[in-house]
């Protein structure tokens, strides 16, 4: 994994988080679910390149 692609899905997983925290407290839904989603899609790609740079 590059270290741009490890920078992405870190930045992607803190806004996922951010999201999260302040859906949260302010009791919104929806914004909390993105912020979810947004984590686990860094997650999912943290796995798909961990599998790519196993294989290299």
């Amino acid at each position: 994994m590059g270290i741009v692609d490890k920078a992405k899905n870190a930045a992607e997983d803190a806004i996922g988080k951010a999201k999260e925290v302040v859906g949260d407290v302010t009791g919104n839904d929806d914004l909390k679910a993105e912020g979810e989603k947004d984590q686990g899609v860094s997650g999912v790609k943290k796995v798909g390149e961990n599998i790519k740079d196993t294989f290299k």
